[in-house]
């Protein structure tokens, strides 16, 4: 009887999260290695977890706990050497902040021959996520992968009949040079590294260049697939359609949507969606338009932005290409095209008045290869914005003007403007642990504070975008550009949320305290 008695405590104990299945911890080791891909038929070394590109997916499901081994066996000098790991759009809490994994802003990077893990509760978040190198443009390299977190009862699962790793979905940019020349390149000529070609999971090919195997993704007529999107890319936005298919979108950025059909999807870096497709034409083999789009192909040559696709394939169709046109698909914008300020939540949450209000004006200086918030280009302090706060750093003042930081009390609501800027290229600006309400979309005219999707990578550019946030999180999060060369430049701040509650919850661990000394200590070239 009293075991009976104490078990409701049991169990609450081993089920910190009520109405889901106890916490399962995932392992998962993620060796950082130099190591030869060809993804579109040009050989070169790229920087790989355990010598994969895309990398390995990690997989978890509502309420478990993720545990990530990093090993840094990188070798090679002509790329980074050093590392950390972002799991960009999942949720960290304030007590774990240090896992976050944002170099100079949560943590420091950790060099070859060490190890570092990241373990957190994943809680009541679900969706399409992804995981990549931080650290300066290094995962323009070949570091980056999925993260998928399911919902075992989802509420739009009577949409879909398969939802598994042969329905993850990854675009990407794909560069024959290092990003370490790619980035001296750009800091010497104010011009971005146009990509050599554009990638579907994991495949493609560039002008001129060997007619490397398109990536074929299978169905079988009659079933329901929920495809999930991920554009992993460094810089460029891919527009995605499938020849004679619907999409039916119901995901963006782990915010579960109102079903919402579609003929074509544009995502910016950093963007997810998921989209449900019905195998319901004649059997055969059918293109997957991903159309690339970032910076002018004149800089690279190599680029023909309609050789990036893919093949879907019908159970019974030929292991063959389409004999169908290559075209770009559906136009987009354009009437079938999905437009950000048509998305709406499946559980609208309104967006609360702010507390406070920002204006963010982006702009690169004539002849200076910097991108500046305000007037300011962020710069990574020596010492990270976590470690400042631990010792007591509690205002804007208290942080170097090139740190381009902003302090918040906690629970507090942030309303961020992007104003109409026709001069100006398109930014998806991401915000690290966090969603944001898209009050107004870069796409609309429209103010919407009833029902606005919520997300965590929006674009800003000539039409103006507002956002809210709350700092109900406390600690300090990064807010940058997912064009990773216009961060590398200076596109970037930190909001940090209730300074005095970040010391008060965060009690970093000794694996985490020592990262910043023997970074530190690093020969530059290892760094």
């Amino acid at each position: 009887m009293q075991f009976l008695l104490f078990l409701p405590a049991l169990l609450a104990a081993l089920n910190p999260h009520p109405g889901l299945a106890a916490s399962v911890i995932r392992d998962y080791t993620l060796d950082i290695v130099n190591g030869p891909l060809a993804p579109d038929g040009f050989p070169r070394i790229g920087v790989l977890a355990n010598g994969t590109f895309p990398g390995p997916v990690l997989t978890a499901n509502k309420g478990d706990t993720l545990r990530v081994r990093v090993n840094n066996k990188l070798t090679d000098g002509s790329m980074r050497l050093s590392t950390s790991i972002d799991f960009d759009g999942v949720f960290i809490d304030t007590d774990n902040i240090f896992n976050e994994g944002s170099p100079f802003v949560t943590t420091c990077p950790f060099g070859p021959n060490t190890s570092y893990t990241y373990e957190f509760p994943l809680g009541n978040q679900t969706g399409s996520f992804w995981w990549y190198s931080q650290l300066s443009v290094q995962y323009a390299d070949g570091l980056r992968g999925a993260v998928i977190i399911y919902d075992p009862k989802d509420p739009l699962a009577k949409l879909y009949d398969v939802d598994d790793e042969s329905t993850i979905l990854t675009v990407a940019d794909w560069w024959h040079n290092t990003s370490t020349e790619g980035l001296a390149s750009y800091m010497a000529t104010q011009i971005i590294p146009v990509s050599d070609s554009g990638l579907f999971n994991g495949a493609g090919r560039y002008q001129g260049g060997p007619l490397t195997p398109y990536a074929a993704v299978s169905v079988t007529t009659g079933t329901r697939y929920r495809f999930r999107l991920i554009n992993i890319s460094a810089r460029t936005s891919f527009t995605v359609s499938v020849d004679n298919h619907t999409l039916t979108v119901i995901e963006t950025d782990g915010v579960a949507t109102v079903p919402l059909e579609v003929d074509v999807i544009t995502l910016h870096a950093g963007q997810r969606h998921s989209f449900v497709l019905t195998a319901n034409q004649p059997v055969g083999n059918y293109w997957i338009n991903a159309i690339l789009s970032g910076g002018n192909p004149a800089h690279n040559l190599n680029l023909n932005a309609t050789l990036g696709r893919g093949i879907l394939r019908y159970e019974g169709a030929p292991d063959a290409e389409p004999t169908t046109p290559m075209t770009n698909g559906p136009p987009s914008p354009g009437p079938g095209a999905l437009a950000e300020s048509n998305l709406r939540p499946l559980v609208p949450i309104p967006a609360p008045e702010p507390d406070f209000n920002l204006t963010f004006v982006t702009f690169m200086p004539v002849n200076k290869t910097v991108w500046e918030i305000n007037g300011v280009a962020y710069v990574p302090p020596l010492v990270p914005t976590l470690v400042k706060i631990l010792d007591g750093a509690s205002a804007d003042a208290d942080f170097n003007e090139t740190e381009n930081t902003f302090v918040f009390p906690a629970n507090k609501v942030i309303q961020v403007t992007f104003p109409p800027n026709p001069d100006d290229e398109l930014h998806p600006f991401h915000l690290h642990g966090n969603n944001f309400w898209v009050v107004k979309s870069n796409d609309s005219d429209v103010i919407n504070t009833i029902n606005p999707i919520r997300r965590d990578v929006s674009a800003m550019g000539n039409g103006g975008t507002i956002l809210r946030f709350t700092t109900d999180k406390p600690g300090p999060w990064f807010f940058h550009c997912h064009i990773f060369y216009h961060f590398a430049a200076g596109l970037g701040s930190v909001i940090v949320g209730g300074p005095e509650q970040v010391r008060q919850q965060v009690h970093p661990p000794k694996a985490w305290e020592g990262l910043c000394p023997a970074y530190d200590a690093l020969p530059p070239e290892q760094q």
